[in-house]
């Protein structure tokens, strides 16, 4: 009762084929849904961006997708158009199961500023909403899964340790993009925040 799965941004465009596609992203699909038949409190996180977004290549001339801008809240990684609000590449993975949740939390649908966190956009001050949702219900604990790990996973986590909460990482379900050793850095930054790693096993046993 005081845990919950927060399944972090499994969607079309961060899948094989999609806009900005996580080597083997969909490869966490079966596995994230075995997990959700073990929890109460499910919580989904969904890229949700306008088009002509900031953080988008094409919106800065003469720049190319991974190339790196200041903005106001500091560096960004500048990506491909992705998970534009309405399209196919925005809807989560068609064989996620996603009727179980009971939150979904869209971010990034402020043209101005991305949002890695499931918790906060990349100020790191403008809130989503999900800490007050999860401590209203006296969550405590969060197993977290999806895409990508040295992203948007990352973040969530980091901000998740910070916020208080004890954080399990379910490594065989999640999976990285891993931009110039991002995944690496990745798994340090997460372990020295206090995060845990544990394999779907041990939660289906």
């Amino acid at each position: 009762m005081n845990s919950a799965l927060l399944i972090v941004d499994t969607q079309n465009d961060f899948c094989p084929g999609g806009a900005l596609a996580v080597p083997e992203g969909d490869r966490v699909v079966p596995v994230i849904n075995q997990l959700t038949g073990k929890f109460r409190n499910i919580i989904l996180t969904q890229d949700w961006h306008p088009a002509g977004h900031h953080s988008f290549a094409s919106s800065h001339s003469a720049k190319e997708p991974f190339d790196e801008v200041t903005m106001d809240y500091g560096r960004q990684v500048l990506w491909p158009d992705h998970c534009i609000q309405g399209t196919k590449g925005a809807e989560f993975h068609p064989d996620l199961n996603v009727e179980s949740a009971q939150l979904i939390i869209r971010k990034g649908f402020r043209k101005e500023i991305d949002s890695y966190s499931g918790f906060f956009e990349n100020d790191h001050q403008t809130a989503t909403g999900l800490a007050g949702y999860l401590k209203e219900r006296d969550v405590e604990t969060l197993y977290i899964a999806g895409l990508a790990a040295d992203f948007c996973v990352k973040w969530t986590v980091l901000d998740a340790r910070k916020l208080g909460f004890q954080v399990h990482v379910v490594k065989d379900a999640v999976q990285g993009l891993d931009v110039n050793g991002s995944l690496d850095q990745a798994w340090h930054e997460m372990s020295a925040s206090g995060a845990h790693f544990i394999e779907s096993k041990q939660l289906l046993a």
